[in-house]
């Protein structure tokens, strides 16, 4: 669930089978009171244009879409005594592109290219300013998805590192205790090389963070870790001493963040 603001009215944004619905019933209430939103969205169900548009997105979109009954309600259209509301739509048709939920985040929503055509019977502006706020909604979606994908790649690529510890830097008989101690130490080589601070040090510099400092590490830092500890993995394996890779690693962070650095500089100024 998300939020958008659009003409200083909040609309809600589900994410229903990987795919976007946004609330008609915020969108309605931008226009009238929320007691009248259900009425404009009836009101919009029952011209003929709309129920053509949802039949052609519905045959493209959905097998299991009832043509027949959908076109029993284009009939019907248009007529004085002709009222069709969501719920009926949904029920007599097998309709996916419109559903209705109840509960905390309760409504009537619509697959965001209903949603669109839906904003035109709000108005035009109202229509460009919500596909703007969607699309900036999408763009930061994806950033933080960046940001997560690159997070889980440095935890993978833990993993790799500690069993290079294992291997070559734990000797036999450690108690679990002893064994923590070496990779805690050899996590805070990491952490030197790139924050300049070991992981205690953070905590006792950020009591009120939760997590720890690779959680408050940006994109580009959380390339270089990940670099780093594939790195420090092979030097493990070639047995070089832990304060030589300190300094090799803390060199290639340097070196690797300006690069870094500089990609992103070429980018913003493109």
């Amino acid at each position: 669930m998300a939020k958008i603001k659009v003409e200083n009215t909040e609309i809600t944004v589900l994410s229903i089978e990987k795919m976007d619905y946004i609330s008609l019933t915020d969108m309605a209430n931008a226009k009238e009171s929320e007691s009248r939103a259900a009425d404009i969205i009836k009101n919009w169900l029952r011209t003929r244009y709309a129920i053509e548009f949802l039949s052609v997105w519905e045959q493209i979109n959905n097998p299991n879409f009832k043509v027949v009954e959908s076109d029993h309600f284009k009939i019907q259209a248009g007529m004085p005594s002709f009222v069709l509301s969501a719920s009926e739509w949904i029920e007599k048709t097998d309709a996916i592109g419109i559903v209705v939920r109840k509960g905390k985040y309760g409504g009537t929503y619509a697959h965001k290219d209903i949603a669109f055509e839906f904003g035109s019977a709000i108005s035009v502006p109202f229509k460009m300013y919500l596909i703007t706020e969607f699309q900036r909604l999408k763009e930061e979606e994806q950033k933080l998805l960046g940001w997560s994908a690159k997070r889980e790649l440095a935890k993978l690529n833990y993993h790799i590192h500690t069993d290079a510890i294992k291997q070559n830097l734990l000797p036999k008989e450690l108690s679990e205790k002893q064994i923590s101690i070496v990779y805690a130490n050899e996590a805070d080589v990491l952490n030197i090389a790139m924050f300049g601070i070991t992981a205690k040090q953070w905590r006792e510099a950020n009591p009120d963070l939760k997590g720890n400092i690779r959680d408050y590490a940006n994109i580009n830092e959380l390339i270089c870790l990940s670099n780093m500890e594939n790195l420090n993995a092979v030097f493990i394996n070639e047995n070089m001493p832990q304060k030589e890779r300190l300094m090799k690693l803390n060199q290639i962070a340097i070196q690797q963040m300006k690069i870094l650095q500089e990609v992103e500089t070429r980018k913003l100024l493109r």
